[in-house]
């Protein structure tokens, strides 16, 4: 339940702090004194949009915060853990709106705006003054049948069965369009094929290519320098190896009387054995070296096929030999298509039954449902004042010539919805036949659907708090009186807060609270007031016979309080 709600800078509050109760709280005031702007408040810390225009001119922010006691919520602790707010049995949820931007709090830790509004769901239903229309809207009958908990894991499983149909159907027509591509491109990709064959491409050839080029096109220069090496080991004039021992022959008898040149002596036997070992290796190089024109005139003309295939397909040529395998694949897959269709076709006819089937039990759960549903609307409705209704919930299969499976010889279009089209429909007058809610109810039949729905989602969802905007909307004093009686009834399940004004459901009040305008320092400012039980009587009756309140007015206005008062 809600315990508090504080809100700074908002339209036209300044600063307001107000405590609730368990139990049905009631708001009245005159219009515009502020008490949609309060449910205003309430929509921000729930997580719905909000436009800076909320800002009290002159403030640099709005600020709205609700105090809640949730104990042990499984959903919500869940949701905080993953977002790495601490859990508590008492929430507190924050919203600041500024010119920059919108920020959310839960527990004092900063979340996104998705995170506030997924907790809000869990916490607070919240009707306001236009939300009935959204029975006149086709589309939400679905919402308010499929919310039953027998409906839920069937909806899933249907829906995950359409998941898989539709990734088949796409692969079929993604087969199907390549086969139609195939079909044009097939002759380019045989040539292009052949040639690359032909060709006799390989990863490390063109590497290979250039290094024996390099050596065929450098073979008298390598055949020159390694033979001037082996000279240097050799030659009659300068023999390096002969001067090498003569320097390690002297650093010896060096060594002997100083044996600091003992270092440079080991230096000179291994630069010895060094350029022994390098000329030794040239001499076997030189008997390597081939002199081979024709050799290389081949290894040109080849470089020169595998850089005009490059150029000709704009690929290097590991990419070449990738788009070989590439278009080796189409053209398997050209040749084979029928099979690979078929197979694919196997594929979706097993799954179609899958389908089906899931469809078919949800269809079937959401005609019991259905009726279910509709014996309670006409109980709740026969108590709210219209004494011969009938309700009907349609749930027709969705009929498409392009749907996906079968239905007593019918196509049936299936959505991630369902197959089914659901639509209400209500009489309100003996002897008259159900039809469409949305052409034939009144506004104040609508308001009375509507709330006979929510008492109904209130039980089967366990909702902490449902907040009313104006439900009364389009009834009488009579049918009041019967508003009063079914929002008194639900606030035994949980906290109702709720605007009116009718007297006849502010009588019913456990605590009472008047919202009005009053002029501080030359501005306009909204305050919520809990009334005593002698301010909640002249509330009433100020309601009932406007602002001259007759002692007339006052003793019906006790007696009415008193009546329903508990």
């Amino acid at each position: 339940m809600i315990t508090s709600l504080y809100i700074k800078d908002f339209a036209l509050i300044d600063e307001l702090e107000v405590d609730f109760e368990p139990g049905l709280s009631i708001l009245t005031g005159q219009t515009g004194a502020g008490k949609s702007i309060i449910i205003g408040a309430l929509h921000m810390i729930l997580g719905e949009r909000a436009d800076t225009d909320v800002i009290r001119q002159g403030s640099r922010k709005a600020i709205a915060e609700g105090i809640l006691q949730i104990g042990d919520h499984r959903e919500i602790r869940s949701i905080l853990e993953e977002n790495q707010v601490d859990y508590r049995e008492e929430l507190l949820l924050r919203r600041e709106i500024r010119d920059s931007g919108s920020r959310a709090f839960i527990n004092d830790t900063p979340v996104t705006i998705s995170v506030l509004k997924a907790v809000g769901d869990y916490l607070v239903d919240l009707h306001g003054q236009h939300d009935h229309q959204l029975l006149l809207k086709d589309e939400y009958h679905r919402v308010v049948l499929d919310d039953s908990p027998a409906i839920r894991p069937l909806l899933a499983a249907y829906q995950e069965a359409r998941n898989t149909m539709s990734r088949l159907q796409s692969s079929l027509q993604t087969l199907m369009k390549r086969e139609s591509d195939l079909q044009q491109k097939t002759d380019l990709y045989r040539f292009q094929l052949q040639e690359l064959e032909a060709a006799q491409l390989d990863p490390d050839e063109l590497e290979e290519l250039t290094t024996e080029m390099k050596r065929l096109d450098n073979a008298e220069e390598l055949d020159s320098k390694a033979g001037a090496i082996s000279e240097i080991g050799q030659g009659d004039e300068i023999n390096l190896l002969q001067l090498l021992q003569k320097m390690k022959e002297f650093l010896q008898d060096l060594t002997r009387i100083e044996p600091d040149f003992e270092t440079y002596r080991e230096e000179i036997r291994t630069a010895t054995i060094s350029i022994q070992e390098t000329v030794q290796f040239a001499e076997r190089y030189r008997s390597q070296i081939e002199f081979n024109p024709d050799r290389l005139e081949e290894l040109r003309r080849r470089q020169a096929e595998i850089n005009r295939l490059q150029k000709k397909y704009n690929r290097t040529l590991p990419e070449l030999l990738e788009y070989q395998k590439e278009i080796r694949h189409e053209l398997d897959l050209a040749d084979n298509f029928d099979l690979e269709i078929e197979k694919l076709q196997k594929e979706i006819n097993k799954q179609q039954q899958e389908l089906t089937q899931r469809a078919q039990e949800l269809h079937n759960t959401r005609i019991e449902t259905g009726q279910q549903l509709s014996a309670e609307i006409e109980k709740r409705l026969k108590h709210l004042g219209i004494e011969h209704p009938l309700f009907r919930v349609g749930v027709d299969w969705a009929v498409d010539p392009n749907g996906w499976i079968e239905i007593d010889g019918q196509s049936i279009d299936c959505r991630m919805d369902g197959c089914d089209q659901i639509l209400f429909y209500i009489s309100t007058n003996q002897g008259e036949e159900p039809k469409r809610l949305a052409r034939i109810a009144s506004g104040g039949e609508v308001s009375r659907v509507m709330l006979a729905l929510k008492s109904i989602i209130a039980r089967r969802q366990k909702m902490p708090v449902m907040i009313f905007d104006e439900i009364d909307t389009g009834i009488s004093g009579r049918i009041s009186e019967k508003v009063g009686q079914v929002m008194q009834e639900l606030s035994r399940q949980c906290q109702i807060i709720a605007i009116t004004h009718q007297p006849q459901i502010a009588s019913y009040a456990d605590r009472h609270y008047r919202v009005e305008k009053r002029e501080l320092k030359g501005r306009t400012v909204s305050r919520i007031v809990p009334l005593s039980e002698q301010e909640r009587v002249k509330e009433v009756a100020s309601l009932m016979g406007g602002e001259v309140i007759t002692e007339s007015t006052l003793k019906s206005a006790r007696e009415l309080v008193g009546k329903n008062s508990h």
